[in-house]
Order: structure tokens, then C-alpha cells, then sequence
């Protein structure tokens, strides 16, 4: 990608005003037309929302969605949508012993509605901090119990069994750190504390080691930055042994929304960690060693995605995908949604983006200014690309907000619409929400509001 050093946050507050107008739009049309005994909706087909049941991994975004359009307007008809239905719908993710997912469902529900009330966005009520907080301690525990041993540490399992380290579990962390902040600990057999601290610290690392690569000869496809969705151990003894993918084309190319993930989890675990304490990491290891191994990999996946997107910040689904040959130059001009080959997927960027910013804006906050700058200009490119036509969507007919999202490829579950060759013109839940979440991020940055971050009210 081409990075635009000449533009500044400022600059986007039109753009970021009609988003929050268009996103209002969103959330009331589906809160009128969507029908919720369907499951929780997952991705749009021909702009109305549909479900897909592999798991409900979306309902927390849906619902979060409107929390974070009430912290953007002070709209008090998102709020009561978004408080509303996380008590009425989301208890069941809380106890959910099945998935990785509890730091998206769940720290984007009674984790924001907590971060509100510490704020005092919302009015302060003792019982109900006190039922946001038990949810999260509840969650961490449950996501913590997940747990498989290594011979140099552990990994939070994915929902395909002990085996299986998925690289978007880091963002799952988050509920992990929430819940300890908080006071809380796994009890395990014969009352032994396990610390939630600890272990999501292990996972961290576990997935800077194993999930990302970084042209030190691990394989014939090791290159700085590289990412594999998912890192496959044998659960006997806990040794690695392959790389593999469940939504990229490969284990040996890089799913982009993966790597998406991966450079917001190790920015914002980057900047939680830079307020903790020495002392808290005495049993498990340097602070100074591991906020290096987290930097190490934040840089590389940030690296990756600036070097392997085309130049308006805007990426094909998988970096390897096999139709991209057959597309001449095309990182040297701008992504193309409606190409007869592969299709772009806007929801990495959404994340990634957000990767990019944080990490920009740790680097800078250590007087390291050149680097910092150059993610931070990165970051900015993107949004600034993001919040506008054809990714923007203003079709008032259309539930989302994003277009040109992508969910699982390889099994062919994305809509392709009439006339086109590969999926477009589509949005998901948690696109929608990451979008909502990078734009809130920005517009508190214009306004210079409280810096935001998943542990605001917690430390």
C-alpha cells in the first residue's frame, strides 16, 4: 500500500459523521426486519442480514454495535438497545464452555456497557456495575479453562479441539486481562488459583511463536510478518507440528483477516500491558522479554499488511489465494471488489486498521517517532479509504454498513451476487462492529476525549 503521510485524523470528521449517521440507520433497520429466532445474525445476502449456525460468535457484535453508537452520539436508543439485550440474550455466551470467542461476545456487551459506567457515560448504578463485572470474571474464567499445555507454556484451544491454536483467539485475551484486573482467578481441582493473568500471558506468547512468522528459516514459506490461521499440536505432548487454515486458502499462505487480528491483539495487549506493574509478571517471565516478543510480532504483522495490500490499504481475502496471479500487478493499483478472481475483504481492513493505529501510537508514545508515524499514516490511510464509497455503504436498503466483507471462502458460504464472479456487495456482523470500533476510536482521538481502550475503568 501507498501510505498517505499528509493526512491528519481532523480531516475525516466529515466522512466520520455521515459513518455514524448511516450506522444509526443500520441498527434500527435490522432491529425492525431481522428476526432474532433465526440465531444471531452473521452476514448479509443481497443486503439483508442471515445467520450461519457454526457457532453464535456474532451476537455480542450485534449487540455491541449499538452500545458503541450510543458512546459516538449520546443516542439514548442505542443504549437501551444494547443494555437491553445483553441482559435479556447474552447470559448463555458467558457460561459458553465451547468456543474461543468470549472476548468478542463478551467484552463487546457488559464489557463496553462497564467501560461506559466507569466513564460516566452512563449513569452509575452499584448493582449493575456489579452484574457487568461478574459476567466478565465469569467469561474469563470459562474462556481460561480452555486451556492446552506446551513444554514451553499453553494455548487457549480453539472450538476444533486441544489440538488446534487459532490466531484470532488473541483478541480473546482481553477478557482474560479484564477479568483478573477485576480480581478474579480460574479455581481448578483441589481449589488451585490459576492465575487468568498468567495464562493469557502464555497465549500471547504461544501466538507470537507458533502463529506468526518471521524469515528466520522455520519453512520454505517463512516471511516476516506471515501469519497461519491455525497452529496444530499434538495434545499427547504438547509438541508443535504444522501449520494449517480453517477460512485462508492455506497453512502455508496468510489469511488476511487472521493476520487482521493478530495486529490489534498484540497492539492493544501491547498497550494494557505497558500499565502493569513489574511485579505482576515475577512468575511468569521479563516484562521486558515479553513486551519485546509482543512488539517483535506486532511489527511483523503490521509489516506484512502494509507490504502485501494494495496501494489504497484495502486487501484481497488471502495473500496467497490462487486467482491472484491471474491479475497482473494488482497491489500497485487500487483493490478492486468486482474483479473476476478473488475477492477483497473489507473486514480485515476494518480490524487491521485499528492494529495499525495503536501500534502508531504506542511506538510514538516510546519516542520511537519514525516508526510510530509510519503505522500511524498507515492506519489513517486505510480509515480514510474505508469511509467512503464503495466500501461505505449509503443504500438505505442495505443492512450493513461495510461492504465487500468476506466470511469463509473456501466453503463458498459468501453470496455472490448477480452478475459478478466472486463475493461483493456484502457486509458481516463483526466487520460492521470492528468498523464501528475503529471509528469510535478515531473520533475520540479528534476530539481528544479519554483515550480508548478495552480496560478503561479497570486500571
Amino acid at each position: 500500500m501507498i501510505i498517505n503521510y499528509n493526512i491528519k485524523p481532523a480531516e475525516l470528521q466529515e466522512k466520520l459523521d455521515l459513518f455514524w449517521q448511516l450506522s444509526g440507520e443500520k441498527i434500527l433497520k435490522i432491529e425492525s426486519e431481522y428476526n432474532p429466532a433465526m440465531g444471531a445474525p452473521v452476514f448479509t445476502v443481497n443486503g439483508k442480514y442471515s445467520t450461519r449456525g457454526w457457532t453464535e460468535w456474532t451476537q455480542g457484535f450485534q449487540y455491541g454495535s449499538a452500545i458503541l453508537q450510543y458512546d459516538a452520539t449520546s443516542d439514548a436508543t442505542f443504549l437501551k438497545i444494547g443494555r437491553e439485550n445483553t441482559v435479556d440474550k447474552m447470559a448463555p455466551h458467558v457460561s459458553h464452555i465451547g468456543v474461543h470467542d468470549h472476548g468478542f461476545n463478551n467484552l463487546s456487551t457488559y464489557g463496553n456497557l462497564h467501560r461506559l459506567m466507569q466513564e460516566g457515560k452512563i449513569t452509575q448504578n452499584k448493582w449493575e456495575k456489579n452484574f457487568y463485572e461478574l459476567a466478565l470474571k465469569a467469561s474469563g474464567a470459562v474462556q481460561a479453562s480452555r486451556w492446552s499445555k506446551t513444554a514451553d507454556g499453553g494455548y487457549i484451544y480453539s472450538f476444533n479441539g486441544p489440538h488446534s491454536l487459532f490466531v484470532d483467539t488473541i483478541r480473546s485475551c482481553r477478557v482474560l486481562m479484564v477479568a483478573h484486573q477485576l480480581g478474579h482467578y480460574l479455581p481448578g481441582e483441589n481449589d488451585v488459583h490459576i492465575s487468568l493473568f498468567g495464562r493469557a500471558i502464555n497465549h500471547l506468547l504461544a501466538t507470537a511463536k507458533y502463529s506468526v512468522f518471521y524469515n528466520e528459516g522455520r519453512d520454505s514459506y517463512d516471511e516476516w510478518g506471515r501469519t497461519a490461521h491455525e497452529s496444530v499440536f499434538n495434545p499427547n505432548d504438547g509438541n508443535f507440528r504444522c501449520p494449517n487454515s480453517q477460512q485462508g486458502y492455506t497453512g502455508f499462505s496468510t489469511w488476511i483477516r487472521g493476520l487482521a487480528w493478530a495486529m490489534l491483539g498484540f497492539a492493544e495487549e501491547l498497550e494494557f500491558l505497558e500499565t502493569i506493574p513489574e511485579k505482576e509478571f515475577e512468575e511468569i517471565g521479563s516484562k521486558e522479554d515479553i513486551m519485546q516478543q509482543l512488539l517483535k510480532g506486532a511489527k511483523a504483522t503490521c509489516d506484512f499488511y502494509i507490504s502485501n495490500t494494495p496501494v489504497d490499504g484495502i486487501p484481497y481475502w488471502d495473500a496467497g489465494a490462487p486467482g491472484l496471479s491471474k491479475m497482473g500487478d494488482y497491489l500497485n493499483v487500487p483493490a478492486n471488489p468486482y474483479n473476476a478472481f478473488e475477492p477483497v475483504d473489507s473486514s480485515a481492513a476494518a480490524i487491521g486498521v485499528q492494529g495499525l493505529l495503536r501500534l502508531g501510537h504506542f511506538l510514538k508514545s516510546k519516542g520511537e517517532t519514525e516508526d510510530g508515524n509510519r503505522y500511524w499514516q498507515a492506519g489513517l490511510t486505510v480509515i480514510a479509504r474505508l469511509l467512503e464509497t464503495p466500501y461505505l455503504s449509503v443504500d438505505s436498503e442495505h443492512q450493513g454498513v461495510l461492504l465487500h466483507s468476506v466470511y469463509h471462502h473456501p466453503n463458498g458460504w459468501d453470496n455472490i451476487p448477480e452478475g459478478q464472479k466472486v463475493p461483493c456487495n456484502e457486509s458481516s456482523m463483526w466487520g460492521d462492529y470492528h468498523m464501528r470500533e475503529s471509528a469510535l476510536y478515531l473520533s475520540k482521538i479528534i476530539s481528544e476525549e479519554n483515550y480508548y481502550t478495552f480496560y478503561n475503568g479497570i486500571i
